[in-house]
């Protein structure tokens, strides 16, 4: 980094000025000179260890604020009746279907997609786009406050998780290589949704 670069002249010059009034004195020289490079390095490395901004911060920070939503709760029994055997596998036991087999992957019809258990409010098809990956994808959720992003560490990887914050059911995940503005890519499962079509 040029301004650690530019630290360390200043330093150096700075020391070795000091350092020849003193020149009777190696062993002053010596350590003044290692004392600061000792500094400049702490500085260099606690610029570089700086944590980035993970894809969980990310999504959390594009959610926005978040009002606390109105919580549906029913029994395994109740869900595994009102949903199809692939829907309750993926939104309930968080499984995934496998790529380009759901039917919303292709899918350009404008509308809204709701989630499949509850119906809240998701994603708006503007927002879709096509990431080549045989899942549905948005860079953004509709209503914020109806997505949650949560740490996944499952299949020995750290992914981040999103689930419909009303209901818990399993949505997919949210990546960073998605397009502008948001450059996240919320990679959703169709078993996950019901689109409502724009009339």
């Amino acid at each position: 980094m040029k301004w650690i670069r530019l630290l360390w002249h200043n330093l150096k010059a700075n020391v070795t000025g000091t350092a020849m009034r003193h020149d009777a004195c190696g062993r002053y020289m010596n350590t003044v000179l290692v004392g600061a490079a000792a500094a400049v390095s702490v500085i260099a490395v606690s610029a570089l260890a700086a944590p980035s901004q993970t894809v969980s911060s990310r999504a959390k920070a594009n959610e926005g604020s978040r009002s606390m939503p109105n919580k549906v709760t029913k029994s395994d029994a109740e869900w595994k009746k009102e949903l199809t055997p692939e829907e309750y596998q993926v939104a309930r036991q968080k499984g995934t279907e496998r790529a380009f087999t759901g039917k919303y992957w292709d899918c350009h019809t404008p509308g809204v997609y709701k989630c499949v258990c509850c119906g809240a409010d998701l994603f708006n098809s503007n927002t879709k786009f096509d990431s080549g990956t045989g899942w549905p994808s948005f860079w953004a959720p509709m209503n914020k406050e109806n997505v949650q992003a949560n740490s996944d560490s499952t299949f020995g990887m750290t992914r981040t998780e999103v689930v419909c914050s009303h209901c818990g059911a399993h949505l997919g995940h949210v990546f960073d290589d998605g397009p502008a503005p948001t450059h996240l890519r919320y990679c959703i499962n169709s078993a996950s949704l019901k689109l409502d079509e724009k009339k």
